[in-house]
């Protein structure tokens, strides 16, 4: 296993908050299978904080940010059965790692967590050997 990158991003829950007025932001920020997912969640400045931070965090992790034809609706964050976060390989996705490190085996490690008043997202990308 080689690091090709890590990332870390910490936001405070209220501008999400403040931000979730406004539908465009929703549909700018997140793919419509995440907002579906939200429609029997009672804490959604939670569930959306937590992702917004894990996809700034995968931005810092590929190096780039968001430019390069990279949007946040792009980055998908879902749960497995257990309820561990990770990153859709979405075809974009792999295309970019790719773009970006010239390798199409590679494996992103998501770690999220959150408090009243903030959230936090950590990823490591790197290459399967």
């Amino acid at each position: 296993m080689k690091i090709l990158g890590i990332g870390v991003d910490i936001i405070n829950n209220n501008r999400i908050k403040n931000s979730l007025k406004k539908k465009e932001f929703i549909n700018r920020i997140f793919s419509k299978k995440e907002i579906k997912m939200t429609k029997n969640l009672l804490d959604k400045k939670a569930y959306y904080s937590k992702r917004f931070a894990a996809k700034e965090s995968f931005a810092k992790a590929i190096g780039t940010g968001f430019r390069n034809n990279l949007n946040f609706s792009d980055i998908e964050i879902y749960n497995d059965l257990k309820g561990k976060p990770y990153y859709f390989k979405s075809k974009k996705i792999i295309d970019t790692i790719y773009k970006n490190f010239k390798t199409r085996k590679f494996d992103i490690f998501l770690s999220i967590s959150d408090e009243k008043d903030h959230s936090i997202a950590f990823t490591i990308l790197y290459k399967k050997i």
